[in-house]
């Protein structure tokens, strides 16, 4: 299992498209129905800082992520429109959870 988390801060001009991209992304993802992958995202009170954390069964999950047109298009447009902080990228190790998330 693989866990990444990452937290970054966009403009706050920027911040609704980013929601809108988020979205497509995980419509897209819902389609896909991929029982390996599991991703949400979060936006903080102040609305432009972002938390991103994705659970994948493998490396193929990720790479399924990875090569979404929606994700790639989501990426493009927040590198191209700026960052008030940088992402920072943390992989995680599950220590316990709630529920199975991959049975």
């Amino acid at each position: 299992m693989k866990i990444v988390r990452v937290i970054y801060t966009t403009t706050e001009k920027y911040a609704e498209q980013n929601q809108a991209n988020i979205r497509n992304v995980m419509a897209d993802l819902q389609k896909l129905n991929n029982a390996g992958i599991y991703y949400h995202a979060c936006v903080s009170a102040d609305g432009k800082t972002f938390t991103h954390t994705a659970f994948f069964k493998s490396e193929e999950e990720l790479k399924v992520l990875n090569e979404l047109p929606s994700f790639l298009h989501f990426q493009e447009q927040l590198k191209a429109n700026g960052f008030e902080a940088p992402p920072k990228q943390e992989f995680l190790n599950l220590v316990g959870s709630s529920k199975d998330i991959f049975k």
